[in-house]
């Protein structure tokens, strides 16, 4: 077994109304912030309640919504001119995953004197990073607890990997009640994401005793939080229980690494815009379906985590159990079932596939992949 080294950099609140707090945690850093907010937010209560939170403490702040296109490098490029001329002290970014990433690289290289694109071409970023407070409104953040930032080229609508330095970000509100601006199908969708995330870190090559064990309380929590036949006595409300889950998903996936599904939806998003949450959620059985084929212990006892299959279940009858029942849960919430239903074409996916296989996130799938095995699973998904 490698050696285990445990390093987690930002701190963590977790809890209802932890968005008022904000103020209180981000004047540690200084008086002037930079509020990288997501659009589906801002029309919201939540918004105000973060910026009238920096308000209260006599925090200057100023709102960069530039959004619309995700996480790409000009919308960075922009972010970082602004955040310069306005001579902020932290970054605070509130919102999905284009909202955490613009302002994690922002962050990242507020005091570097090369551009975001030399550090999208695999320049290393080596200057101290500006103070980051991430607030995500979607329970999970792949990438909140890790060094990497996945950015979308403008030149070719690529995901490109920024490596930024350890510590990057200083601390994460996780608060149960901003997941409530999120409608029914959407929901849906991001909680299968999140147990898929979970499963990954459990399934991947990387996956180790830390990761096993938070990714198992996980699943854990995502299943309390979607079980329709919990008691009455349990009054955790599920937005918490959902909140929890994902928390513990990301921490997994920081332990140890992202799947195929997470990987391909990564790419398929940058190129054309797709929902992330939605095109995991469709490839999430399909990549339990591949697991159980060398991984049958492990699948069956995600399913006996989830209360999917018979406590006597043998693995190979648990594991398709499993992959039976997060097909249920997708037309439960009348969500599409394959990739053809988003309107993309097989040609097009082939250009996600290749540029999945070029990350280093291949490297840790449960088995060996190429851009042809990965275009295999998208066919079988399609």
């Amino acid at each position: 077994m490698a050696d285990f080294t445990f390093r987690i950099s930002p701190n963590i609140v977790l809890g209802s109304y932890t968005v008022s707090r904000l103020g209180e945690f981000a004047v540690q850093y200084g008086k002037r912030c930079m509020l990288v907010l997501d659009p589906a937010l801002k029309q919201t209560p939540s918004a105000e309640q973060i910026m009238q939170s920096l308000k209260d403490r006599g925090i200057e702040f100023f709102v960069f919504e530039g959004l619309a296109d995700g996480a790409t490098t000009m919308a960075i490029q922009k972010a970082v001119v602004l955040a310069r001329q306005s001579h902020v002290q932290c970054v605070v970014g509130a919102g999905g995953g284009r909202a955490m990433n613009v302002a994690r690289a922002v962050a990242a290289i507020f005091y570097e004197a090369s551009g975001i694109y030399e550090f999208a071409e695999g320049k290393a970023v080596g200057a101290e990073p500006l103070p980051l407070i991430c607030l995500p409104t979607t329970t999970r953040d792949p990438f909140v607890f890790t060094d990497g930032i996945p950015i979308t080229d403008s030149r070719a609508a690529k995901i490109r990997l920024v490596k930024a330095r350890n510590g990057l970000c200083r601390l994460v509100l996780f608060d149960p009640n901003l997941t409530t601006t999120l409608d029914d199908k959407q929901t849906a969708a991001i909680t299968l994401e999140t147990l898929c995330l979970a499963s990954e870190a459990y399934l991947s090559q990387k996956a180790n005793f830390f990761s096993d064990m938070i990714a198992e309380k996980s699943v854990s929590l995502l299943g309390a939080a979607t079980d329709k036949s919990k008691p009455a006595t349990d009054t955790t409300p599920t937005e918490e229980l959902l909140t929890q889950g994902g928390c513990m998903a990301s921490l997994a996936v920081a332990a140890s690494a992202l799947g195929a599904a997470s990987l391909l939806a990564l790419c398929i998003s940058a190129r054309f815009k797709a929902d992330r949450a939605l095109v995991t959620a469709i490839l999430f059985p399909h990549v339990l379906e591949d697991c159980a084929t060398f991984k049958s212990d492990r699948v069956a006892a995600l399913a006996h985590m989830l209360n999917a299959t018979q406590a006597d279940s043998a693995p190979e009858a648990a594991a398709s159990d499993l992959v039976q029942h997060i097909r249920g849960r997708l037309a439960e919430a009348s969500l599409p079932a394959s990739l053809k239903d988003l309107n993309l074409s097989m040609e097009q996916l082939a250009l996600a596939a290749e540029d999945a296989g070029k990350l280093e996130y291949v490297n840790a799938l449960p088995r060996s992949m190429t851009s042809d095995d990965l275009f295999a699973l998208i066919k079988k998904a399609y």
